[in-house]
């Protein structure tokens, strides 16, 4: 999939679908379908590039000042894209001058101009330009006088509820793994590479692989989780299509039992033992387990530690 943030190299025209897209949950699928659909359909006749354009940085960032922590950071944000066919990632700098066009200018200058769009695809909630002067709406009128089409998706599931971003992380925050999941419409995944860790888990004998995640990578609860899990070899290109092969679980948390200062993400494989360093695992969380707690011994510890592995093999 091509990616770029610049308007000279843009792959035009395009099919654009329109949206921040963090999380690339079942709502914005539904953003995304009708452009898939739509270049299939004309590509015999014409080139169209079906294209995902978003924000960066979010425009939360932008206009608070603070950092975000996203569901999908812009490296998983974009294979998740390739696997759903999306053939172009458009970032459009999010900055003052694009914060001040109004709808109009926004349509002319970056829809017409920029993006050769030839359709564009939207959720109910959409809003842009100048203080988000325009909704989905608006664009529908606007668009409509330069001969584009405009497709609106509801972002809503088959019963009925609203999908969103929001609803996603407050899911994870709660341990509710398996409403993240439904609304995600896949296991929530923390994708990252195995670094040197203290060891511990050898001594009590459940060796564990240290992730190291992006920095703006947003965690669920502390807590025991049940994973499925698969390796990408050093070097190679994550693939989130593969199957994960491997089962475990997964501690979110400070090690209160050891007096642990910092938050560590390990995982502890099933019937796994060879060396993982510096590989790339692709996390899928199936379900929480328990929170995170301290126990009285290294012994208590390590019962519990079989207790989870139970469970995880139980669920899994």
């Amino acid at each position: 999939m091509w990616v770029t943030s610049s308007p000279t190299t843009v792959l035009t025209p395009t099919a654009v679908a329109l949206g921040n897209f963090d999380g690339i949950h079942q709502g914005h699928q539904q953003v995304i379908q009708p452009v898939l659909s739509f270049s299939e359909s004309v590509k015999r006749l014409d080139r169209i590039h079906a294209t995902v354009v978003t924000f960066h940085p979010h425009p939360q960032e932008f206009f608070t000042k603070q950092s975000r922590l996203l569901l999908t950071p812009l490296i998983e944000k974009a294979a998740q894209l390739n696997v759903l066919g999306v053939e172009q990632l458009v970032l459009l700098s999010f900055d003052q001058a694009l914060a001040s066009l109004g709808p109009e200018e926004f349509v002319e200058k970056i829809l017409l101009k920029q993006l050769k769009a030839t359709k564009v695809s939207i959720g109910a909630d959409f809003c842009f330009g100048r203080q988000r002067s325009g909704n989905a709406e608006t664009l529908k009128v606007i668009a409509a006088k330069y001969g584009i089409a405009v497709s609106i998706a509801p972002l809503k599931n088959l019963d009925h509820d609203r999908i969103s971003s929001s609803a996603i992380r407050h899911a994870l925050q709660q341990g509710d793994i398996m409403r993240a999941n439904q609304l995600l419409g896949r296991p929530y995944r923390l994708i990252g590479k195995v670094i040197q860790g203290k060891q511990l888990g050898r001594t009590i004998g459940f060796p564990t692989a240290n992730l190291q995640l992006p920095p703006d990578k947003f965690l669920p609860c502390s807590g025991v989780y049940a994973v499925r899990v698969h390796r990408c070899d050093r070097g190679s290109e994550v693939d989130l299509s593969a199957v994960p092969t491997l089962r475990g679980v997964m501690n979110i948390g400070y090690r209160p039992t050891v007096d642990g200062t910092t938050q560590t993400i390990e995982v502890h494989l099933f019937d796994w033992s060879i060396d993982l360093y510096d590989q790339t695992l692709v996390v899928n969380l199936e379900a929480f387990l328990r929170s995170e707690q301290k126990f009285s011994s290294l012994d208590a510890l390590k019962t519990q530690i079989q207790a989870d592995c139970d469970a995880a093999r139980r669920l899994l």
